[in-house]
């Protein structure tokens, strides 16, 4: 489905994001997994591609870093060529009530899940403007949409993913250029791993199917919006939250 697709996925390494960069993999797409702090992590996922048969590449860059990006598209269009499809997924938290929340909590996760985000978006913008064509998929939350008690800093970077994602789809639209969003609930990663069994009871009594996603569940979300497939869906935020959000 996705042959001949060059694909960068940003926080590639685990989580969401390898999850994301198996399945584009398992489609035909040659991946290049970005990461900034686990290289052994980001190995591994890149080892696992090859193993299954695809094609994956490794990428170092901190995406908060506006030079740092600038370096990683410059590395991909003298490599690669072309860039097809870009997937924004790196991201953080640094929750805290606001009365506590720090300034640098607040700061952190605004740089990597709002300012990379943008960085990345505008480069892969001049990079599928020129080929007229391109997929990009931003990873959001629910967070975004419905807001979440200790996260105002997650939730208005996740937010801001919504707002760029429904404004670049009617600036590129006419390139041939698809802009969406997906909006995961809760999700069984490194993230929620190390939630209270407390909140997480609570937490699966707001989810109708009773159960966290799994990143296979978003994965397939974003391989179908990279795809042709969705051709003719554009600026759209597809919430895969179990139905925590009805």
């Amino acid at each position: 489905m996705l042959e001949g697709k060059i694909a960068l996925v940003t926080g590639g390494s685990r989580g969401i994001g390898k999850a994301i960069a198996l399945a584009l993999a398992e489609n035909g797409a040659t991946v290049i997994v970005n990461y900034c702090g686990s290289e052994e992590a980001a190995k591994q996922t890149v080892n696992e591609i090859v193993t299954k048969g695809g094609t994956a590449f490794l990428l170092k860059g901190d995406v908060s870093d506006s030079a740092e990006v600038d370096k990683m598209f410059i590395y991909i269009a003298e490599n690669f060529k072309r860039l097809d499809i870009l997937i924004n997924n790196a991201g953080i938290t640094r929750d805290n009530l606001i009365l506590k929340m720090s300034d640098k909590e607040f700061d952190q996760v605004i740089d990597l899940n709002l300012r990379g985000v943008f960085y990345c978006l505008r480069q892969a913008s001049r990079m599928m403007l020129k080929q007229r064509y391109g997929k990009i998929v931003n990873i959001s939350s629910i967070s975004g949409i419905h807001g979440n008690p200790g996260q105002v800093n997650y939730s208005a970077a996740k937010a801001g993913v919504i707002g760029m994602t429904k404004t670049l789809a009617k600036e590129l639209a006419s390139r041939n250029i698809n802009v969406n969003a997906i909006a995961p609930g809760y999700i069984n990663t490194d993230m929620t791993a190390n939630l209270k069994e407390e909140f997480k009871s609570k937490v699966l009594e707001a989810v109708p199917l009773r159960r966290f996603g799994e990143g296979s569940d978003i994965a397939e979300a974003a391989v179908f919006l990279a795809s042709d497939k969705a051709s003719y869906i554009t600026g759209q935020v597809l919430s895969v939250d179990g139905g925590m959000g009805i």
